[in-house]
């Protein structure tokens, strides 16, 4: 994979950014931290329960916001940004998968797929052909029809990845994607995630799993709401 241009801003860019809840005493959920992934890198996130690694996650997702620093998503300036236009930056930006799927059981895959689009303006008919496209990328076209009450783990979880996937975001979050996953079906998600890597997909994995960490171009870990780069051998 070709370098991105050096005038091309990183996707994530944490710039001394930090969370700390107010109370008695304050709670320093993530210290302050320095952090780039550059466009088409994989990442991959390790630390403990309670770490800060979903801290982490909800900063770099937009859900939360840090309460120092800065935060840069493709060069925006997030903390300059409205509530409004967070939320938009988010579903136009960054595509989410969860160990947990959440699908909804009584809509077909390609429904599901369709549901992030629809925030977009995007017709029913252009919702459906980018949804089954998207399905088609992830190697499930053929269960597009189908109810995920009906799918397998892996099924459920190439769903997730292909609503991720169906906006054409600059990043994709994934946490624990393979936590409710056996080991075999959890490979055939993780070769896949390493394929649309190939691709030039920039990827960052929370991971609570040595083995799944080692698949990124290079790791980070939260201990006590602070973060350090590992030096791999």
């Amino acid at each position: 994979m070709t370098s991105p241009p050096s005038d091309v801003p990183p996707v994530v860019e944490l710039r001394r950014a930090g969370l700390t809840y107010p109370g008695t005493p304050p709670v320093e959920a993530l210290k302050s931290c320095d952090l780039m992934v550059g466009r088409g890198e994989f990442l991959t996130v390790v630390g403990p329960s309670g770490a800060g690694k979903s801290t982490f996650l909800n900063i770099v997702g937009l859900l939360d916001a840090p309460t120092s620093g800065n935060y840069l998503l493709d060069g925006v300036d997030t903390g300059a940004l409205r509530d409004a236009d967070r939320t938009a930056l988010r579903a136009q930006r960054i595509g989410f998968v969860f160990q947990a799927f959440h699908l909804l059981p009584h809509r077909t895959a390609w429904e599901n797929v369709a549901l992030a689009l629809v925030y977009r303006g995007s017709g029913r008919a252009e919702r459906r052909a980018k949804a089954r496209e998207a399905l088609d990328r992830v190697g499930l076209g053929h269960r597009a029809d189908a109810l995920p009450t009906t799918l397998s783990g892996g099924e459920r979880q190439r769903v997730a990845i292909a609503r991720a996937l169906v906006g054409a975001p600059s990043l994709l979050l994934c946490d624990e994607p393979t936590g409710n996953l056996d080991s075999a079906t959890a490979e055939s998600i993780l070769e896949l995630v390493d394929e649309l890597h190939r691709d030039g997909m920039t990827v960052v994995v929370i991971t609570h799993d040595p083995a799944v960490a080692a698949r990124g171009d290079r790791t980070v870990a939260i201990r006590d709401g602070a973060l350090s780069e590992l030096v791999r051998p």
